[in-house]
């Protein structure tokens, strides 16, 4: 049998009171992901430990069954794999957000999505300015970025910058968590306001400004750490042969470490126009040579962090529609059969802008398997479902047939 994981990153939601108390989930039109949910078993699945913050690369990696309080080094360190940045010992790498602060707020996270070509042309002019034997920037996709320092050390607490729209920057800059850790956390903050100055009346910033959009004036370093000692999924589970298939550079370092074939799709944005059908199309390509497709959607993340509640129910019904569809269509056309799961990494509340770290709804589906009792796929109706609520790495190995 070969193994589909669907993850609609941030697909999980809240009741929100002005529409009727109906989550996105709830109001989308989504036939193809409630057929899944309604011919599978669904549960709810447990990705962030209490002891850890709700990013993404966190929930990501617990979905595919890596006890994140062990292994998990840093959101940067999974980055810098998928740039092709290899990390030496004492290297430190930090995720470096370009964003956009604004009478002294952070106004939000993403420097208003900027374009893959301003935001390189940024990152090297300040890597130009500011890097040095110690201190590099390397440009990633849009607002996201990698930072490298040589003996850094991470016992630093930084804030990811979509968690504190409306705050102000000074607030939340770097905090020492140790001594030694002191002439670091002096650096990334040196280096967080000198590129304040060094961007303010940068080209790429007048143009945007001149057009209405929000200028990337800051760098933003988060999520300190080295090189992971994380083992592959083939060496966990005894998968044959995997690939991920994602948008963003955190999934596809987390693909790298797992052991998967890294697989990009052009015009994959991780925004709401992103390349559905080409994603499901590689998708479905990479099941033919791989046992186990990893398919990760942003999109619906990035609507939760603008608090779009009718964008969001739209990525819901786009990957219902453009991905899920077309799916089941071709899988039922292959000879070898194919399991199909579907969940989100985390809840992103519309209403909060931000991650949670509540369970979120899965259902899977196998070719001839009795189905439970669950009709839709929601975050309510598979809290009824047979899987129960599950941990660690108990989806996975669920999923697998590996329990």
């Amino acid at each position: 049998m070969k193994y589909l994981i669907i993850l609609g990153d941030g697909m999980s939601d809240e009741p929100l009171q002005a529409y009727d108390n109906k989550t996105p989930l709830q109001m989308a039109n989504k036939p193809h992901i409630d057929w899944l949910a309604k011919n599978g078993q669904s549960g709810m699945l447990k990705t962030v430990p209490d002891s850890m913050h709700p990013g993404s690369e966190i929930a990501n990696m617990a979905v595919l069954g890596y006890d994140v309080e062990k292994v998990f080094e840093g959101r940067g360190v999974l980055e810098a794999a998928s740039m092709g940045v290899e990390l030496k010992p004492g290297d430190l790498g930090l995720r470096c957000n370009l964003i956009c602060i604004e009478n002294e707020q952070v106004k939000n996270h993403s420097a208003g999505h900027i374009s893959n070509d301003e935001a390189a042309e940024l990152i090297h002019f300040l890597d130009e300015k500011l890097g040095n034997d110690r201190v590099k920037f390397y440009a990633g996709v849009s607002y996201r970025h990698l930072l490298v320092i040589k003996g850094g050390i991470k016992d630093v607490k930084t804030t990811p910058p979509h968690d504190v729209p409306g705050t102000p920057f000074r607030d939340v800059l770097p905090v020492a968590k140790t001594e030694a850790a002191e002439g670091t956390t002096e650096l990334l903050n040196e280096l967080i306001l000198k590129s304040q100055a060094l961007l303010a009346d940068h080209p790429v910033n007048q143009k945007r400004k001149a057009t209405g959009k929000d200028a990337a004036n800051s760098i933003w370093p988060w999520s300190p750490g080295y090189k992971p000692a994380m083992p592959t999924l083939q060496e966990m589970f005894g998968i044959g042969s995997s690939a991920v298939i994602s948008a963003v550079d955190l999934i596809h370092g987390i693909g790298v470490y797992a052991g998967m074939k890294v697989i990009h799709v052009e015009g994959a944005t991780g925004l709401y126009d992103t390349n559905y059908e080409g994603k499901a199309k590689a998708a479905m390509d990479a099941l033919k040579e791989n046992d186990l497709v990893y398919l990760h959607i942003e999109a619906s993340d990035e609507a939760g962090h603008e608090g779009d509640v009718e964008l969001k129910t739209k990525t819901i019904e786009y990957l219902d529609q453009r991905v899920v569809k077309y799916i089941l269509e071709e899988t039922a056309k292959m000879e070898e059969e194919v399991a199909i799961a579907i969940l989100p990494d985390h809840p992103t509340p519309c209403a909060l802008k931000t991650h949670t770290r509540d369970s979120v709804p899965f259902s899977i589906y196998k070719p001839g398997m009795a189905p439970d009792s669950v009709e839709v796929y929601d975050e309510f109706d598979p809290r009824n479902g047979v899987l129960g609520w599950l941990k660690g790495d108990e989806f996975i190995r669920t999923f697998l047939g590996k329990s």
